[in-house]
């Protein structure tokens, strides 16, 4: 379940907020715990002064605060059997220890304890970051992490299975949220390894850290995303499906983008329910990282049905497929050519740039030269915004335009020496108006063609479009239409105009259909796309 406090407060009916109060007095008391247990290794000589990690990030958080050792002390003195984990202690904590203090511990405990820490740093990750070095004897055996330096040919991605330790998180007939989150995180570091990804999970064993200590190591690590993995719950009724949060305060990480595709790819692997997608997710572990951040909840357990499947190994492969789908769609994106015909417009083409604008997003925009005369600064913004500039015509007359060669170059010679006077734009591109082979430019096109490469100008045409120049359209309309026609394909060039209404009303919207896509303007080293008869 997320890490939300009064959430965690209420799981399955039952109030666990003493649970709550017990895990902070633990992790305030971690700190002395981890003395003990660092000098009874070093009394028993099995400890040689090296600090073992279970993983990077754990062995970082038990390190600046201690962990659930304060409990497993407790237990240790009830009779219980103890649930340890590993303090990697610093050397300043050791110089503190108290010897009578060490001496509260049943001797049978400290030795449980230190056995323990022994099997968890004889442990390896699989990701391929870490690597065993100094080993002499079983005791001085250690992982140590290789790198963080930034290698954008192989991101590094953390994984933090949520909970862990004293926080369950929530739980249902025996089957418990930490137990799940572990499980899919493990799946998904294979998935994401295999792709050629470094991978850190935040824990690997059945530990506590708090999640402040996952966010601050992520941001240590300069991780290039992180993605935490947990369950819902519900009291009363029996909701499924998936629900994935992201911080939207920030747009500058670019979470949403990440949250939406991990979110539609795991739907898409595993078939359920598809929930919300919230970007108004106040938790610290997607609020206080760094780098694009998200929180999926990959199902219910207080469902019956989809609690049988969460502890099914074959649909945790397909939850860690999905999300390492669109982890992976995140860091490889497809490429989109947004395209804008007709314009400018006052007041439509200056809508159409606000959202661009706010979405740092740069296009292409083929202009008419008439209307650049009557709206002159908007054709200067467009230049000032950094957009590609083409010709599309100078007067949107087709049976005038395609009368023979020679008018066709009239036409464009007099808008290319318009934009130029208005925006000092030397244009290369340009767009046939109905594109380069239509009902209007049969006996001529191919001249026309000739002629205007042998001049050093490339036309495009499209293979996506809103088709929002045929028939007046609702905003939804134009959006399925952009989808229906893109077809997935990995480089698009879509076709819109920016003199309709709704083409700008739907544009925010329309990106944000488009998460797998980075949108890129046209340049003359773009291939083109073009017609063929």
């Amino acid at each position: 379940m997320r890490y939300e406090r009064e959430t965690r407060c209420r799981k399955n009916g039952r109030n666990t907020r003493r649970r709550w109060l017990e895990d902070c007095a633990a992790a305030a008391a971690g700190g002395i715990a981890a003395v003990f247990l660092f000098t009874a290794m070093e009394t028993m000589g099995m400890f040689p002064g090296g600090d073992a990690a279970v993983s990077p990030v754990a062995a970082e958080a038990q390190a600046a605060a201690g962990s659930q050792t304060a409990a497993a002390e407790a237990q240790a003195a009830a009779g219980n059997q103890a649930a340890a984990v590993n303090p990697a202690v610093t050397e300043s904590q050791a110089a503190a220890t108290n010897p009578a203090a060490l001496q509260a511990l049943p001797a049978s405990e400290i030795r449980k304890l230190a056995e323990y820490q022994l099997e968890a740093a004889g442990k390896n990750n699989r990701s391929g970051t870490w690597q065993e070095t100094g080993v002499q004897s079983r005791t001085e055996k250690q992982t140590v992490f290789q790198t963080t330096e930034s290698d954008p040919e192989h991101p590094l991605i953390i994984v933090d299975p949520g909970h862990g330790g004293t926080d369950e998180g929530c739980y249902a007939d025996g089957v418990l949220e930490k137990d799940i989150n572990l499980e899919i995180a493990k799946k998904l570091r294979e998935e994401l390894v295999e792709s050629g990804y470094r991978v850190i999970l935040t824990r690997e064993t059945d530990i506590y850290m708090t999640k402040e200590q996952r966010a601050e190591a992520a941001n240590r690590y300069g991780a290039d995303a992180f993605v935490s993995i947990h369950q819902n719950t519900y009291e009363e009724e029996e909701p499924t499906g998936i629900e994935t949060w992201y911080d939207g305060t920030d747009p500058s990480r670019d979470s949403r983008r990440l949250a939406l595709l991990i979110h539609e790819e795991t739907v898409k692997r595993t078939g359920a329910k598809e929930r919300e997608l919230r970007g108004d997710a106040g938790f610290v572990v997607t609020g206080w990282t760094k780098m694009p951040a998200c929180l999926i909840e990959t199902g219910f357990l207080s469902s019956p049905e989809e609690r049988g499947k969460l502890t099914q190994a074959e649909y945790q492969e397909k939850l860690a497929e999905g999300i390492a789908g669109g982890i992976d769609a995140f860091f490889h994106p497809k490429t989109m050519y947004l395209t804008f015909d007709d314009g400018p417009s006052a007041e439509n083409t200056a809508a159409v740039l606000d959202v661009l604008k706010a979405r740092n997003i740069k296009a292409t925009f083929f202009l008419v030269g008439e209307n650049v005369r009557k709206n002159p600064e908007v054709a200067k913004r467009i230049a000032a915004e950094g957009h590609t500039i083409g010709i599309h015509c100078n007067r949107h007359d087709y049976e005038q335009i395609y009368q023979s060669t020679a008018s066709y170059l009239e036409d464009f010679n007099e808008a290319y020496k318009t934009v130029l006077e208005v925006t000092g734009v030397r244009v290369t591109l340009f767009r046939f108006p109905g594109g380069s082979i239509n009902a209007y430019n049969k006996p001529v096109y191919q001249d026309i063609i000739k002629e205007m490469t042998a001049r050093g100008f490339i036309y495009f045409d499209w293979n996506a479009s809103l088709e929002d120049a045929l028939k007046k359209s609702e905003p939804e309309e134009l959006i399925a239409n952009a989808r229906e026609t893109a077809l997935g394909r990995k480089h698009v060039v879509m076709l819109a105009h920016d003199i309709v209404h709704s083409t700008a009303l739907c544009l925010n919207d329309l990106i944000d259909q488009f998460p797998e896509y980075r949108m890129e303007p046209l340049t003359p080293e773009v291939t083109p796309v073009q017609f063929h008869p």
